[in-house]
């Protein structure tokens, strides 16, 4: 029953809602690894990297570099943490960090600097904060910072990275409410923070940090809470364990939940703090999913991959076009 209700579901939002929007989603390069949701994916130049990450029945620590030039995935050295799943990663211009999770049993703090040039792994100091998982992780003027998260408790302090001295620095926590499986993004070098879960509930507010003040923030909530007309339509913004990343001048948040899994794609312009709808993604409605940018030839290339729906685990790449009319035979 629960399959044929999201059947059903599904070709109601691509026969009427989908039709007015703007963006298409088109099918990519499927990931070479195993399919897995709560991984962990960074950014080192103009290559991707993808490690970690569960199904129902494992844990992962491969892995994997993708090329955009030529479509193609590449299996590293793997990760040589324990494996887990709901861990952070970041990174700096050189190098990428893994860090936190959980591998069944331990809310884990151990930390770790992969280097692309010379495929090779080193731990280096334990986050100083606790032990914990689903948390976020940024990274700004090659500094490391990670946020929030659960470690039987939500939480929603805030530390920073230093990889020329390995050192931890607790900075201003966030205000307001603690989370857990928050989205965040980076814009002119400020980190945004997007909602998050609190006890089952998918939060309504977004927060700003600016590391050169250590200060946050608050922008408008992402619900209908004005009587202005600019959030008439915020009815589907907010979420937790969806994906955020950025193309151009702007941010874009998919997939994701909020007591059932959404589809729903939102942009995000930062020049006057306001959201429009876009095209839901049109792959199979997914939690747990990672995303990230790449830049060819001077255009921003955004991807969404992997995840899960229930206990099925997804190893699908989606690329978004945001400016594209939907094109339903390219998926």
């Amino acid at each position: 029953m629960i399959l044929i209700s999201f059947v059903i579901t599904q070709s109601c939002v691509k026969g009427s809602g989908s039709t007015t929007l703007v963006g298409n989603w088109s099918r990519s390069s499927d990931f070479d690894g195993n399919a897995r949701s709560e991984a962990v994916i960074f950014v080192v130049g103009q290559n991707a990297f993808i490690t970690t990450g569960s199904t129902d029945l494992m844990r992962y620590n491969d892995l994997w570099e993708f090329n955009l030039a030529q479509q193609f995935w590449a299996q590293k050295a793997d990760f040589p943490g324990v494996a887990r799943n709901s861990a952070v990663g970041f990174a700096t211009d050189t190098k990428g960090y893994v860090g936190t999770g959980f591998d069944g049993v331990n809310y884990l703090n151990d930390f770790w600097e992969y280097d692309p040039t010379s495929n090779q792994w080193t731990q280096k100091s334990n986050f100083a904060g606790t032990g914990r998982y689903d948390a976020v992780a940024f990274s700004i003027n090659n500094l490391g910072y990670v946020s929030c998260g659960f470690d039987a408790n939500y939480l929603k302090d805030l530390w920073q990275y230093d990889p020329s001295s390995d050192q931890w620095t607790q900075k201003a926590s966030i205000p307001g409410t603690k989370r857990s499986q928050a989205q965040v993004f980076v814009m002119n070098n400020k980190a945004y923070i997007v909602s998050g879960n609190n006890n089952g509930a998918a939060l309504n507010d977004m927060w700003m940090y600016d590391p050169s003040a250590d200060g946050w923030l608050q922008k408008r909530k992402i619900t209908n809470v004005t009587d202005s007309s600019f959030d008439d339509k915020y009815t589907t913004i907010a979420r937790y364990n969806g994906v955020a990343f950025v193309m151009g001048a702007k941010a874009y948040l998919a997939t994701g939940e909020s007591g059932n899994i959404i589809t729903n794609t939102w942009e995000y312009d930062p020049s006057n703090d306001t959201w429009l709808e876009k095209t839901p993604f049109e792959g199979t409605a997914r939690t747990g999913a990672v995303a990230f940018t790449l830049n060819d030839n001077g255009t921003d290339r955004g991807f969404v991959l992997t995840g899960r729906s229930g206990s099925l685990s997804f190893d699908n790449c989606y690329e978004w076009h945001p400016n594209d009319a939907v094109n339903a035979n390219d998926n």
